[in-house]
């Protein structure tokens, strides 16, 4: 063994790193799994530094290494040696760097093995198995073993991104470029975690043909690409005919297609297109379903309100009017979900009601009358909104009438206003509605929108 005074001195001043959080499961590891190697001393060395690292920080101030030697009353040869064990173990780098005569360490913590690692190791194991013995060693494990709960009679019920989220907007132009770390600076991590699970609904063989014209081999699409994929598709709604525009552009000099490019690219053809917001998380569903199977949908009212809980704000506005919808549309409807905060499925319904209500036009006044009475009145399903628009139909019949009704105008016209489905269907006591021709073509073509999902979702079922 060395002696200490050719690589350390107590006038030595040292810093500890920490990459993240030690927990209860690693401290535990570490005290039977780790101790028993190293020594009760050692431990004590690196549960001292760990200590030195505040609460939430990342490293700690500098301190002459005599700080050390009060705190665990000892010499400093044997904290050099109890350092030299955590080295060796796996539990501490050490760096140093010389300033003129002294010279500066730097302990960087590293975290214990998972047990799993630990009792497959091949070398720490044998080792652990060698010191304590065959009984002991059979105790620990199974300490830290335990019987599978999850088996083959469960079903995997987990719902994906897409099932749960849908995107709106959020004014923040910045994101990405706030959520990367400073220079000289890095997030605290912890082992490896989970992404959001998207549902495979990206058609790569569409995007795969059309970047074989542009000989592109399909080996480019690697695994992390592909996810990357279809998560911009999901933010952005990108088809795959779009996105292969920008695959190309992000193509790098050394043919390789370059993901940070790639996701550059998309946002800020977003960002054009949106006036400069981002998109943002948004409960897709409001109501959580009573249990984890997904309900069955008997009535047509059912139907419908599940048809308006799941679909976007903008396909909505396809199935009604059978067209693309206007980027003035769009910006009432952003404006009305970003203002007061409704909901999705709430923001349907005001759509549906008000464009059929208005002879097929999105009346940015009248939306934000309608819009800023539910905020008030806290509606946060589709059927509490549903039931409002019927009870509260006088008082929105006379906004309607009122919004673009000059103030000398004193005759009244006497019209007859469409109403949507859910609306007729199920408020048997008001007084009957008499529907023109031109709503029962707007019903069918909701009707239509509704039976063709279904069946698209029956067909997904049977696959």
């Amino acid at each position: 063994m060395n002696r200490h005074w050719n690589e350390i001195q107590p006038s030595d001043a040292y810093t500890i790193s920490i990459s993240g959080c030690i927990d209860s499961l690693e401290r535990k590891v570490i005290t039977l799994l780790y101790q028993p190697l190293v020594g009760a001393q050692a431990l004590s060395l690196y549960i001292t530094m760990c200590a030195e690292v505040e609460d939430g920080k990342l490293s700690s101030g500098g301190a002459p290494h005599y700080h050390l030697m009060n705190t665990l009353c000892c010499n400093l040869q044997q904290i050099y040696e109890d350092r030299l064990k955590l080295e060796g173990i796996g539990l501490l780098k050490t760096y140093v760097k010389k300033i003129d005569e002294s010279r500066e360490f730097l302990y960087e913590i590293q975290q214990p093995l998972a047990p799993d690692q630990f009792f497959s190791d091949g070398l720490l194991n044998v080792f652990l198995y060698r010191k304590i013995g065959k009984p002991h060693f059979l105790r620990l494990k199974h300490m830290f073993c335990d019987k599978e709960v999850k088996t083959a009679e469960f079903r995997d019920v987990t719902h994906d991104f897409t099932e749960v989220f849908s995107t709106g907007y959020t004014d923040s132009q910045e994101a990405e470029k706030d959520s990367t770390p400073q220079q000289d600076s890095r997030f605290a991590r912890k082992g490896e975690s989970s992404s959001p699970v998207l549902t495979d609904s990206f058609d790569f063989s569409e995007l795969e043909l059309t970047l074989k014209d542009a000989l592109i081999p399909k080996t480019a699409l690697t695994p992390f690409l592909k996810e990357t994929i279809e998560k911009l598709s999901f933010l952005y709604g990108i088809q795959p005919s779009e996105m292969k525009n920008f695959v190309l552009s992000a193509i790098n000099e050394q043919d390789e297609i370059d993901v940070e490019e790639l996701r550059k690219s998309a946002r800020d053809a977003y960002q054009f297109e949106s006036g400069g917001r981002l998109p943002d998380m948004t409960p897709r569903i409001q109501t959580a379903p009573s249990s984890t199977a997904a309900p069955e949908l008997k009535t047509q009212e059912e139907k419908l309100i599940h048809y308006l809980e799941t679909v976007s704000p903008r396909q909505l506005l396809i199935d009604i009017s059978g067209s693309v919808p206007s980027k003035a549309d769009m910006q009432i409807v952003e404006q009305v979900m970003l203002q007061y905060k409704l909901a999705p499925g709430v923001a349907n319904v005001l759509i549906q009601y008000v464009m059929l209500k208005t002879d097929m036009k999105l009346s940015k006044s009248y939306v934000d009358k309608i819009a800023s009475h539910w905020a008030r009145k806290k509606v946060a399903t589709v059927l509490e909104a549903m039931n409002l628009a019927k009870s509260e139909q006088r008082q929105y019949d006379d906004w309607a009438q009122n919004k673009d009704k000059p103030k000398t105008t004193k005759r009244k016209t006497t019209r007859q206003e469409k109403l949507p489905a859910w609306f007729t269907n199920t408020n048997k006591k008001e007084e009957k509605q008499t529907v023109d021709q031109s709503f029962e073509e707007e019903k069918r073509k909701l009707e239509e929108a509704l039976k063709k999902r279904t069946e698209r979702a029956s067909a997904g079922e049977k696959d």
